[in-house]
């Protein structure tokens, strides 16, 4: 079985929660990492999200401690949504 990463930056506008945090984080860019596995059967390639973790603090916070928090896609959507609307 195949299994790719995919890293890719996501930003907020102003500060958010996610459930996943003892409190709201400030707004910025946060690194994104996605782990993958290959469906296998199909007649075409195919992958299934297995992990979903955000890096904390954002890239441009210096000075603190990184840390990775594994997150719910459905979770970060609704997050990076409502953001948008603010």
């Amino acid at each position: 079985m195949s299994v790719r990463t995919t890293e890719t930056t996501v930003t907020f506008k102003h500060p958010f929660a996610l459930p996943s945090f003892d409190g709201p984080q400030p707004a910025g860019t946060y690194r994104l990492v996605m782990d993958e596995e290959e469906i296998l059967g199909l007649s075409f390639l195919a992958f299934r999200r297995t992990a979903t973790m955000l890096h904390i603090p954002a890239i441009s916070i210096s000075g603190h401690p990184n840390q990775v928090f594994p997150v719910n896609s459905a979770e970060l959507t609704a997050a990076l949504e409502a953001d948008a609307r603010a």
